[in-house]
């Protein structure tokens, strides 16, 4: 049996490859997409879900920005609440340290477009009661953070490509991508392939192996970011909550639960993905959160899990 032709063929069925593939497809390509687990199962459905304009860097400051018009109008777009939420969001500092390094950082950010002031004291109190203000040497705050639910999205995009015309080819992890004349072949599962004029590499972690595939070594490693969720608490923040060292992210959904992220590491393969909790990573984020939220003291941990996060050294974006 020939293989089928696409106009493209996207490899990799996270975020990023399923807007790609949805955008094409609805200017009237034949696509398909490939995906090694289920839609958007790896980092782009197990991260907190946080969209904070003011922890990204200036030069990406606009991209941002764009982006959160996107988050925003998603279910507009495809009839989907993918629980965009616009909170507000404080980054704080705890020692003049801290404050000195993001004074330098918001003010490019806020150069760049951010809609980011400083504040401390009782302009922190009055929009979140719960953090520990004689703690903060400085705050800033952008009143477009927010988060959404990030464990919903392959739900919505899984309608969407099919809606606009798309093939998906799920849990169908790629063994071989092979440059002829004039197309590309994918191969994936047991002896199953695919032709494509094109090919989009969407791969995240992976990516360093799938672009290996056509002999280019890209300089990209990965994270196994942990992150935590509590028992349903009665309200401690509003806003989303951050540090300026970037190790802690915290939001509280309508339910009570508190998610609580920053980066800290777990232990996981590429095989694998993120399988075993490091205790001490989980208690430090754990502490962090608490010295900014005194009153989660009282919470209990009922869920931790794990996700791949690819990255190049400098840990901007690679296109």
């Amino acid at each position: 049996m020939s293989a089928p032709t696409y106009d493209m063929v996207t490899v990799g069925g996270g975020l990023m490859g399923c807007i790609t593939s949805w955008h094409l497809a609805d200017a009237g390509m034949k696509v398909a997409v490939v995906e090694r687990d289920g839609l958007c199962m790896a980092a782009s459905g197990v991260n907190a879900g946080t969209l904070a304009i003011q922890i990204k860097r200036a030069a990406l400051v606009p991209y941002a920005m764009r982006a959160w018009e996107l988050w925003r109008t998603m279910a507009d777009r495809f009839g989907v609440d993918i629980g965009f939420r616009k909170k507000g969001g404080l980054t704080l500092a705890f020692t003049d340290e801290e404050a000195a390094m993001m004074e330098v950082r918001m003010t490019e950010r806020r150069a760049a477009g951010a809609p980011i002031e400083f504040m401390n004291g009782s302009a922190i109190s009055n929009i979140e009661p719960g953090i520990a203000t004689d703690r903060v040497v400085l705050a800033s705050y952008c009143p477009l953070d927010g988060y959404a639910n990030s464990s919903i999205a392959g739900r919505l995009y899984r309608q969407a490509l099919l809606d606009a015309g798309v093939t998906l080819f799920e849990n169908s992890p790629v063994t071989s991508i092979a440059r002829e004349t004039t197309e590309f072949v994918v191969s994936f599962g047991p002896g199953r392939k695919l032709r494509a004029k094109r090919i989009v590499l969407a791969g995240g972690a992976w990516m360093k192996q799938l672009a290996g595939f056509l002999g280019v070594d890209l300089p990209i490693g990965y994270r196994v970011n942990q992150v935590a969720v509590t028992e349903r608490m009665p309200p401690i923040v509003d806003t989303v909550i951050g540090v300026s060292s970037g190790l802690l992210t915290l939001k509280q959904s309508a339910n009570g639960t508190v998610l609580i992220g920053g980066g800290w590491q777990g232990i996981g393969d590429l095989g694998r993905g993120g399988y075993q909790v490091v205790p001490d990573n989980l208690i430090g984020n754990m502490r962090l959160a608490q010295y900014a939220a005194p009153a989660l003291a009282a919470a209990r941990i009922v869920r931790v899990w794990m996700g791949l996060e690819g990255h190049v050294p400098d840990m901007m974006p690679l296109v």
